[in-house]
């Protein structure tokens, strides 16, 4: 067994102890006085954006979560901890944070001047209560020689649609930094006959997306997942409400209050996510496109393609092709974001080029009675763009580039060409949901027409689960993991299938 499997099990262990507060001494501070005897811990801890000298960490006051939080409105004193050993012995750096009532009591501190590519431990206190345990894990240098990386990423984790299982699973995953790649929450209101229930109404006010936060970040699998490793998220429509584009409602409908809605779906995202206290919202913009570099190995490139689109062409579902398909000025990214990553593309000398995203690149036929159709809500509504994009991969071979998906509920491995029959330039590798849709099957009989008509895809599944990739200077290996069903707890994870793209040779290789 290797050190990292006894490492990990022994931070498992030590996690469900630490979230019960039996490992860890009680540490002065100002915020338990008001919490009472209630713990205020509820929502767990996390670490995300790493960088080579630090990351951030993330807690919330919560002493009745689904209930508004249930702190005095005012603010309170939260004392933070990091350690350089899983024992909790070796402190490396220790401080208090306000947790603001106009923030719902949060708390992101931007740990610093740490050293690079290592893992660190953390916690967070007030004066009666002590939070769970949580990892971090530094970046290498920008320049570095890095021989190998494992990350994971996941999206689509609709909490009455099934139990967050998956997540339990990823939570014992190796990898060094999870990307979630959008539908965090689902804003649409209780419904009956479902696995679980949602909290209250569909979302509009500040209040609403909190709650629904709370309620989501209260379960056990989802808190071990975010303490086990860092990170980096992004969102996609159901953060605000179903395939918004931009400003607008789905049929781009726009309004004021549509962006007071969009406002405080910002604000509470930003209240409940590992995200650097500098990204603070300005009402209904916040910046969430960034990027990150794992030394010489790889560059990830993290993009928002919701906040800056355009409204979909000929409706936002699956329809047949109109003109507004071609329209030059129509964008999924907006010219700043744009600009950004075709020129952080071409100026990359990292080995690898990664795209964690959120809708599918790939442009699927999902043909009818002999004529074509489209999903508008995906790149296909989008193909001016989408075009630019794939030009910017073609345009450097070298640049091994990856696109990370989800959005979808199924999981996909297409080879990216500009053309139906031209040469592969890119491999996108989509990932199911956590639970989004429900208990799915392997290969439904409908789907076969569709992946006749469409040989650049090179695998289908409609189970769920997350994917799992290993990255090292010749090749990037993509595991997709799948559990048996989301409808009942503790189903068992097993993968369903392997791909390989090798230094140097777009497209995707079946293990």
């Amino acid at each position: 067994m290797r050190s990292s499997d006894v490492d990990r099990r022994r931070f498992l262990r030590m996690l469900s102890f630490s979230t019960l507060g039996l490992t860890a001494p009680r540490l002065a501070g100002a915020a338990g006085r008001l919490t009472g005897d209630r713990q205020p811990f509820t929502l767990g801890v996390a670490a995300g954006d790493p960088a080579p000298d630090g990351f951030v960490i993330w807690t919330r006051l919560a002493p009745d979560p689904l209930n508004g939080g249930g702190m005095p409105p005012v603010p309170a004193r939260v004392r933070w901890e990091l350690f350089a050993d899983e024992t909790l012995r070796q402190v490396v750096k220790r401080g208090t944070a306000i947790a603001s009532p106009t923030l719902a009591h949060a708390v992101h501190v931007e740990v610093t001047g740490l050293a690079p590519d290592r893992w660190y431990w953390y916690r967070f206190s007030t004066d009666d209560a002590v939070s769970a345990v949580g990892r971090g894990r530094t970046l290498p240098h920008a320049d570095a020689a890095v021989s190998r990386l494992r990350f994971a990423f996941a999206s689509c984790q609709h909490y009455e649609q099934g139990y967050f299982t998956a997540l339990r699973h990823l939570a014992r995953e190796d990898v060094a930094v999870i990307f979630h790649l959008g539908d965090y929450i689902y804003e649409s209101p209780a419904r009956d006959g479902r696995t679980r229930r949602h909290l209250g109404p569909e979302l509009f006010t500040l209040d609403d997306y909190r709650n629904r936060y709370a309620q989501y970040k209260c379960d056990p699998d989802l808190q071990a997942a975010h303490a086990a490793c860092p990170w980096v998220v992004t969102w996609d429509d159901h953060e605000v409400s179903d395939n918004y584009a931009g400003p607008t409602l789905r049929l781009g409908r726009s309004d004021e209050g549509f962006l007071r809605r969009r406002a405080a779906a910002y604000q509470a995202y930003y209240e409940h996510m590992p995200l650097r206290p500098g990204w603070l919202t300005h009402g209904p913009v916040a910046q969430l496109f960034r990027g990150f570099r794992c030394g010489a190995l790889a560059s990830f490139f993290v993009l928002d393609t919701r906040q800056y689109r355009t409204v979909q062409p000929c409706g936002d579902n699956t329809t047949w092709p109109c003109d507004g398909m071609l329209d030059p000025g129509a964008t999924m990214l907006g010219p700043a974001q744009a600009a950004w990553l075709f020129d952080g593309v071409r100026r990359s000398s990292s080995r690898w080029n990664i795209l964690p995203q959120q809708v599918m690149v790939a442009k699927v036929n999902r043909r009818q009675n002999g004529r074509d159709r489209f999903t508008m809500d995906h790149w296909a509504g989008y193909e001016t763009e989408r075009q630019r994009l794939l030009a910017c991969f073609a345009a450097r071979p070298d640049a091994n580039a990856i696109v990370l998906t989800g959005d979808l509920h199924s999981s996909w491995v297409n080879d990216l060409r500009a053309t139906a029959d031209g040469p592969t330039v890119a491999t996108e590798f989509v990932g199911t949901s956590l639970t989004s849709g429900g208990d799915g099957q392997d290969l439904p009989k409908p789907i076969e027409a569709v992946l006749a008509d469409n040989p650049f895809v090179r695998f289908y599944n409609e189970q769920r689960g997350y994917v799992v990739c290993d990255v090292s200077p010749r090749q990037l290996r993509a595991d997709y993991r799948v559990v048996e069903t989301v409808s009942r707890p503790d189903a068992p994870c097993l993968t369903r299938a392997g791909f390989i793209v090798e230094d140097g040779r777009p497209g995707a290789q079946r293990l």
